[in-house]
């Protein structure tokens, strides 16, 4: 019998992994809770069904490096020595050496154990046997700790970035194929059909015939999309079980203590939407451990628990899903983010910006408040990461934040970023696409107004001032305007925003088609879509075609969103 050994490989991969996860979590839950001999039980079953794949597949190396973990966890069964963070520190990093081995494996390199492995098991052993580590243990410790300074969370999304070119798999439900299958089955009978009514020739069939067996076979097709983006949703829960190690492992290099609460890890979310997702939430997860959870004294002199609390919170609101970071540490000071953004050269009249845009200061390239930097942030460039990559997804950032009290990150994304709901509008013979969740509602431009209104301004919206620009001048179309305009009055994070538009075409159901590398990333531009007529239509990122319009137009660090007093607005329509 033929065994296809690739496929037994990437089997063995992707359930290494999940033991892996198992293990991590489980030591994390270990140091607070020693005597969980359920989670000691589990963690010793990964490691030995490691070690048991590890051998029958050849890999000899990294089977006796599980079987020297194994060892260890053993004595701990037996209660032969106890889990100290030291040696809770030292198993979390032999999880670190299993990825690079298994990743080795996988990908053909030697199977050998190299010198720091060793070393790695030598100060495991020490350490478990309740001796004291020896100066050269010490040594190799402070270079196992230090010499690589990515933490496990950087590790594991380097071996994702290195498998991403990889067959990916993904576990399926056989219900849910099974109902694919049957739709595909009468998509089959529903096209049989529609082809013998365009092929009858009696000359009797009525067009309401055809239309009927039309919608019949597009009611079914919308089931099968469904179905299929169903299978691609994946839940959050094993994202954010990840972060319980972030937080342990900056909180313990700090002499920090946290731990980290989760709800709706049963919220799912497309697959693709997870791997960008991971890097924003890394950053902010380590900040919020790193500037915002104070040391276990501060803590207590300030009236709360000596362990600081992050909590991963996710759920589906209409079209997207809402994931939030909260944490109780000390929170933003705003005055202190005024002071740093004045020192950058940022316009003076930052006091009249509301708390939620003052905090978003944070989010620019290069802003940081840290006093000094840390392994782990303080160089003002992880929540610009967070920016960037959010808005690669169609998605906003909010931040709340109260002094002493905390700080929440809130994240809206959308569920799939292989379709999109979205609103399509036309332009001198162009047609462009706005995701229909920033579309707040449809109104005409004041047509005493049209005549002499500038490329961009205010109009008066049921009594409030809606600052607004027009798409034709975003692209520098050029052409005439039409008599008759029309608003989208846009939700752009705090703040409304009017974008002038000639036609409204409506509501539509659009499939992402990415741009290619040959135009890059275009600022303002989040894809493509092919229309019902085999015309290309853009698809726009509405927050990053604004901040576009006015970076090209203001030469100070205006604020992203319009409205604000660095936004570049004035009362009387031109530009600051």
């Amino acid at each position: 019998m033929h065994i296809d050994r690739t496929e037994l490989i990437q089997i063995f991969s992707a359930e290494s992994e999940e033991n892996l996860r198992e293990m991590e979590l489980g030591y994390v839950q270990l140091e607070s809770s020693p005597d969980d001999a359920e989670t000691l039980q589990a963690i010793f079953r990964a490691a030995h069904t490691i070690k048991g794949n590890a051998a029958s597949l050849g890999f000899p190396a990294l089977a006796k490096f599980a079987h020297g973990v194994e060892d260890v966890l053993d004595q701990l069964r037996t209660g032969a020595t106890a889990l100290t963070t030291p040696l809770a520190t030292l198993l979390l990093r032999t999880v670190d050496v299993f990825r690079h081995l298994i990743d080795g494996a996988v990908s053909g390199a030697p199977d050998e154990l190299l010198a720091e492995h060793h070393e790695l098991l030598d100060d495991l052993k020490i350490e478990a046997g309740g001796h004291e580590t020896t100066p050269h243990s010490a040594v190799a410790g402070a270079h196992h700790d230090h010499g690589d300074r990515r933490s496990g969370d950087d590790r594991r999304a380097e071996g994702d970035r290195r498998h991403r070119n990889k067959a990916q798999t993904l576990r399926v439900e056989i219900d849910k194929l099974d109902r694919m299958l049957n739709l595909t089955g009468e998509i089959a009978v529903a096209r049989e059909r529609l082809t013998g009514l365009l092929d009858s020739s009696d000359g009797s069939m009525l067009i309401d015939e055809i239309l009927e067996a039309h919608r019949s076979a597009d009611r079914l097709f919308m089931d099968l999309q469904e179905e299929v983006m169903k299978v691609r949703m994946v839940p959050l829960g094993p994202t954010f079980r990840q972060f319980v190690r972030t937080v342990r492992d900056v909180a313990t290099a700090q002499g920090k203590h946290a731990y980290v609460e989760v709800s709706g890890e049963d919220v799912g979310v497309d697959m693709n939407v997870i791997e960008h997702l991971r890097d924003p939430l890394t950053h902010i997860v380590r900040n919020a451990v790193d500037h915002g959870i104070e040391t276990p004294d501060e803590r207590r002199q300030a009236g709360k628990d000596p362990r600081g609390r992050i909590q991963l919170q996710a759920w589906h609101e209409g079209g997207s899903i809402v994931i939030q970071v909260q944490d109780d540490g000390s929170g933003l000071d705003r005055g202190k983010i005024i002071e740093r953004a004045r020192s950058m050269g940022y316009a003076s009249d930052l006091d009249k910006l509301s708390d939620g845009e003052i905090y978003r200061l944070i989010l620019d390239a290069g802003f940081s408040t840290a006093s000094t930097v840390t392994e782990y942030s303080g160089r003002g460039v992880g929540m610009d990461v967070v920016r960037r990559n959010v808005e690669q997804l169609r998605g906003s950032i909010a931040i709340d934040s109260r002094v002493g009290a905390g700080t929440t990150f809130t994240l809206r994304l959308p569920l799939t970023l292989a379709i999109i709901r979205g609103f399509a509008v036309g332009v001198e013979g162009e047609t462009y696409v706005m995701p229909l969740d920033a579309v707040i509602e449809c109104i005409e431009f004041p047509r005493v107004d049209i005549s002499d209104a500038g490329n961009r301004g205010f109009i008066n919206l049921r009594g409030q001032a809606l600052p607004y620009l027009r798409l034709r001048e975003c692209f520098r179309l050029g052409g005439q305007r039409p008599e008759r305009e029309n608003v989208l009055v846009l939700r752009v994070q705090e703040q409304r925003v009017g974008l002038v538009v000639d036609r409204l075409f409506g509501e539509s159901q659009t499939v992402i088609k990415p741009l290619g590398r040959v135009l890059g990333e275009l600022p303002g531009v989040s894809g493509s879509a092919i229309l019902g007529n085999g015309r290309v239509a853009l698809i726009l990122d509405v927050e990053g075609l604004l901040r576009e319009a006015l970076r090209t137009d203001v030469p100070d660090h205006g604020m992203p969103v319009p409205g604000g007093a660095q936004s570049g607005w004035t009362r009387d329509g031109a530009v600051s």
